[in-house]
C-alpha cells in the first residue's frame, strides 16, 4: 500500500510539474485570462448558492416538520373521526428507538455526523473521486438525507445536468438550515421517523411491525442492520422478495458497524452467518369510523389550507364536522351486518355448480377482463390458451370469485332541515374496497326514482285518490319500438289510485302517469330537488329509475320533498380551528332554496307514507318496530341487480344501496335481490338502534304547512294486528342469522317492481 501511494503522489507531482511548465510557456494575456477564469467559477457557484436561497424551505417550515400535527376531523358529539397524516407512519422518540439501530445507521451512511455542521466535504469528494473512477457513490451526510426526505418537491429529483447541480445545491442549503435548527439528535430522530420502507410504512417504527412484528425499541443488531441496509436501494434489498439480495446488505451494514467500533468482529463473524427471520405483516393505515367521508374531505381541507396559508398535515387544524359518532356507529354496523348476511346468500349462489365455472360465458369474460389474463396476452402467449390455463386454475378461480361477487353497499344519512350530512358509509370495507359508493359511484335507481314521477303529476293538479286501470299498457318509442312495462306479471285489470300505484310500485300505474306528465317534466323535477350532477335521459323508461345516479344525489332529493319542496345544500363542515382552539373560519348555514311547489311535495311526502304502511317498505313497521311518522320508497333493478331503500324522518333521510361493484354481477335471487330485503335492512337497523337510544327522537312527526286533503288509507287495522303477532315470534334483526338465510325467515312484503319488465 506504501508502493502505491507513493506512486501515486510521483505522478501527481509530475503532473503539476508539467502544468507548471505549461502555464509558464503560455502568452501573459492567455495566463490573465485563465486566472480571472478560475476564480470566476467559484465566484459565480456562489453568487448561484446564495440566489437559490430563497427558494429552499425556510427554518419555519424545517422546525414545523418536526413538530408536525396532523389536522383531527370532529364529530359533531366531540369524537375523533380521521387524522390527516402525511403518510402511514407512528413518530417515536430517539430513546424509544433501538440504540442498534442508531449504530448502524451512522456506521453505514455517516459516521462523521457528529462533527460536521449537514455537509461532509471530505465525504463529499470522496464520492466524487470514486465515481470519476467508475464507481458511482453517494456524498450525502444524513441531513443532506434529511431534507430529501422532508421537502422532495422544494429541493427536486433531477439527476440530468445542470437540474441536477440545482438540486443538490437546494439539499445542501437545506441540510444546513436543518443543522441550524435541530440538534443532532432531532436530526436523528426526525430522519429516523421520515425515511420509507416500502408497503406503506413510514419511518422506523412502522418498518419494525412490518417487516419483524415487533416495536422499533425491540430491534436486535441482526433487525437492525437489515433494515437499515435497505436505505440504499428499498426495493433492491427488499428482504420479502429479494432474501438474499437483503441479507448481503445487511451483512454490509454489519462490517461497517464493526469498522467504526460498533460492533465486535466475534460478533459479526458469528451474526453474519444466521438467516433474515423476516416476519413480514402489512401495516394497514387506522382510518376511523367514517373513512369515505374522511377522503371526501380531504381535498376541499388541502384546497383551504393552502389558501389560508396553513398546512393540513402539520399545523393541528381542528375540522368540526357534521357527523354524529353514534349515528356513524349505528351505520356501520349496520351495513356490516346486512352485508355479512347478503355475501352468504351470494357465496351460495356463486357456489353452485351452476353458478362459477369454466363453461359459465360470464366467467370467461371476467378472465379475459383480469390483470392476469392482459399480462400473459401481452408476454406474447396465445389468447386461448391463457384463457384455457386460467380456467383450470382452480387457485386463481377462486380468487376471481371471491372479488367479482364480493357484495358492496353504501349508506347515507342526512338532516333534511340544515344539511347536515349524519353518517356516511361508502363501502363495507374501506381497507378492502375504498371505492365510494355514495358520493362516486352512479347506479340505476329503480323505484326510488318513481316519487318525481308521481310529484310532477301532483304539481299538474293530479290528487292521490285519483284512478288509474291497472292494466297493460304500450308506449310508442318511434321507429315501430314499443315499450311494455310489467310488474313480473299479468296486471290486475281493475282501477288503483294513485296513492296505492306509488306505494306498492306498481309499474303499470308509473307509466301511465309518466305518459300524462311527459318525461322531460320529471327529470326537471328531479334535477330541481337535488339529482343534479348525473345526466337523465329524457325518455319514458326514466319513470322506473333506468338513468344511473347517485346515492348522495337521492338522499338530496328526499329531503328536499321532506323539507316540502326546498333544496338544502348538503352540509360536511360547521368550522375550522387552530391548535389552540381559535375559530379560523365558520361555515355559513345555507340558504333554503325553494325548488318545487310546496303543496305538491307535501301531497308526496303525505303519499309516500303509504310505502311504509302497507306498501313495499312495510318490513320498516312489521320486522323493526318502527312506530315514528316516517314514509320512504324501496328500489329494484332489472335482474336485481340493485337494492335501494331510502327513508323520510321530519329529522333524518337515511338511504341504502347494495349490490355489486360489477353490474353483470348479482344475488341470483329474486327473493334477497329485492331492495326490500338487500337494502332496507340497513336502514331499518339503523333507525331502530337511533331511536331506542334517542338519538332521534321518535315523536317529531312531519310538519304539514299547507291545509290539503289527507290520502286515504285502507282500513289496516287487521293487517297492522297480523304484523305484530308476526313481529314477537321474529328473531331480533340485529343478530346475524347462521349459515345460508332462507327465504321463510324473511319478512313478507308486496311484489317488488322490476325495470321496464
Amino acid at each position: 500500500m506504501r508502493t502505491l501511494l507513493l506512486s501515486f503522489k510521483d505522478r501527481a507531482a509530475a503532473f503539476f510539474r508539467w502544468l507548471a511548465g505549461l502555464f509558464a510557456w503560455m502568452p501573459r494575456p492567455l495566463r490573465l485570462a485563465l486566472f480571472w477564469g478560475a476564480l470566476s467559477v467559484p465566484a459565480a457557484v456562489l453568487v448561484y448558492t446564495l440566489a437559490l436561497i430563497p427558494f429552499t424551505p425556510s427554518i419555519s417550515d424545517i422546525r414545523k416538520a418536526k413538530s408536525e400535527l396532523p389536522a383531527q376531523l370532529m364529530s359533531v358529539d366531540g369524537k375523533l373521526l380521521a387524522e390527516y397524516r402525511w403518510a402511514n407512519r407512528e413518530w417515536v422518540e430517539l430513546d424509544k428507538i433501538s440504540p442498534h439501530v442508531v449504530d448502524a445507521l451512522i456506521a453505514t451512511e455517516d459516521h462523521r455526523f457528529y462533527s460536521h455542521f449537514g455537509l461532509d466535504w471530505r465525504r463529499t469528494a470522496s464520492s466524487v473521486v470514486h465515481t470519476l473512477r467508475g464507481d458511482p457513490q453517494g456524498g450525502s451526510t444524513i441531513t443532506q438525507q434529511l431534507a430529501r426526505n422532508l421537502f422532495p418537491d422544494e429541493i427536486g429529483r433531477s439527476r440530468v445536468f445542470p437540474q441536477a447541480l440545482t438540486r443538490k445545491l437546494k439539499e445542501a442549503i437545506t441540510a444546513v438550515k436543518i443543522e441550524a435548527s435541530y440538534s443532532k439528535d432531532e436530526v436523528l430522530e426526525t430522519y429516523l421517523n421520515t425515511v420509507p420502507f416500502l408497503y406503506n410504512a413510514f419511518g422506523i417504527e412502522m418498518a419494525a411491525r412490518t417487516y419483524f412484528d415487533k416495536s422499533a425499541d425491540k430491534l436486535s443488531v441482526l433487525e437492525s442492520a437489515t433494515l437499515i441496509g435497505m436505505l440504499k436501494g428499498t426495493a433492491y434489498y427488499n428482504p420479502v422478495l429479494n432474501p438474499e439480495r437483503a441479507q448481503a446488505r445487511r451483512n454490509t451494514v454489519l462490517s461497517q458497524m464493526v469498522k467504526r467500533g460498533k460492533l465486535e468482529q466475534a460478533q459479526f463473524d458469528d451474526l453474519q452467518k444466521r438467516p433474515l427471520r423476516v416476519n413480514f405483516e402489512r401495516q394497514t393505515e387506522v382510518m376511523g369510523p367514517a373513512p369515505h367521508f374522511a377522503m371526501q374531505l380531504r381535498k376541499q381541507l388541502i384546497d383551504w389550507a393552502d389558501s389560508h396559508g396553513y398546512n393540513l398535515y402539520a399545523d393541528g387544524l381542528v375540522i368540526r364536522t357534521t357527523i354524529d359518532s353514534r349515528l356513524q356507529n349505528f351505520a356501520n354496523q349496520a351495513v356490516a351486518r346486512q352485508g355479512k348476511q347478503l355475501q352468504t346468500v351470494a357465496d351460495a349462489a356463486w357456489g353452485r355448480r351452476d353458478g362459477w365455472g369454466a363453461n359459465n360465458e360470464l366467467v370467461q369474460a371476467l378472465v379475459r377482463e383480469s390483470a392476469e389474463y392482459r399480462g400473459a396476452v401481452d408476454k406474447g402467449e396465445a389468447p386461448e390458451d391463457v384463457l384455457k390455463a386460467l380456467l383450470a386454475d382452480e387457485a386463481f378461480l377462486q380468487k376471481l370469485r371471491a372479488e367479482k361477487t364480493r357484495v358492496q353497499a353504501g349508506f347515507l344519512a342526512q338532516d333534511p332541515v340544515t344539511g347536515h350530512v349524519l353518517a356516511w358509509v361508502g363501502s363495507r370495507d374501506f381497507g378492502q374496497d375504498p371505492f365510494d359508493h355514495v358520493q362516486a359511484a352512479r347506479r340505476q335507481p329503480g323505484s326510488t326514482f318513481k316519487p318525481f314521477v308521481y310529484g310532477a303529476a301532483f304539481a299538474q293538479g293530479a290528487q292521490p285518490t285519483d284512478m288509474l286501470m291497472d292494466a297493460a299498457v304500450e308506449i310508442p318509442l318511434g321507429n315501430g319500438r314499443v315499450w311494455r312495462p310489467t310488474d313480473g306479471g299479468p296486471p290486475s285489470d281493475q282501477p288503483m289510485s294513485l296513492a296505492d300505484g306509488l306505494a306498492f310500485s306498481k309499474n303499470t300505474i308509473t307509466a301511465q302517469v309518466m305518459q300524462q306528465v311527459g318525461p322531460a317534466r320529471v327529470a326537471e323535477v328531479a334535477r330541481a330537488l337535488g339529482v343534479r350532477q348525473s345526466p337523465l335521459e329524457e325518455v319514458p323508461s326514466l319513470a322506473l329509475g333506468t338513468s344511473p345516479v347517485t346515492l348522495k344525489e337521492m338522499i338530496s332529493a328526499y329531503s328536499s320533498i321532506v323539507n316540502l319542496g326546498r333544496y338544502v345544500e348538503p352540509v360536511m363542515i360547521t368550522s375550522i380551528e387552530d391548535r389552540h382552539g381559535k375559530v379560523l373560519e365558520t361555515f355559513a348555514k345555507p340558504v333554503p332554496e325553494t325548488v318545487f311547489d310546496g303543496r305538491a311535495a307535501q301531497t308526496l311526502r303525505n303519499t309516500m307514507r303509504g310505502g311504509i304502511d302497507r306498501g313495499t317498505g312495510a318490513a320498516i313497521r312489521s320486522r323493526y318496530g318502527i312506530q315514528a311518522d316516517v314514509a320512504g320508497k324501496t328500489g329494484t333493478t332489472q335482474d336485481n341487480t340493485d337494492g335501494w331503500f331510502i327513508l323520510m324522518h321530519a329529522r333524518v333521510v337515511a338511504g341504502a344501496w347494495a349490490g355489486f361493484n360489477d353490474g353483470r354481477i348479482t344475488l341470483r335471487s329474486d327473493h334477497w335481490g329485492q331492495g326490500a330485503r338487500s337494502a332496507l335492512p340497513m336502514v331499518g337497523d339503523f333507525m331502530q338502534q337511533a331511536i331506542r337510544t334517542k338519538v332521534i327522537n321518535g315523536n317529531d312527526r312531519f310538519v304539514d304547512e299547507f291545509d290539503i286533503r289527507p290520502v286515504p288509507a285502507p282500513d289496516s287495522s287487521l293487517d297492522t294486528m297480523r304484523d305484530w303477532i308476526r313481529g314477537l315470534f321474529r328473531s331480533d334483526p340485529s343478530q346475524g342469522a347462521p349459515g345460508t338465510p332462507s327465504p321463510s325467515t324473511a319478512p313478507p312484503v308486496p311484489a317488488e317492481e322490476r325495470v321496464g319488465g
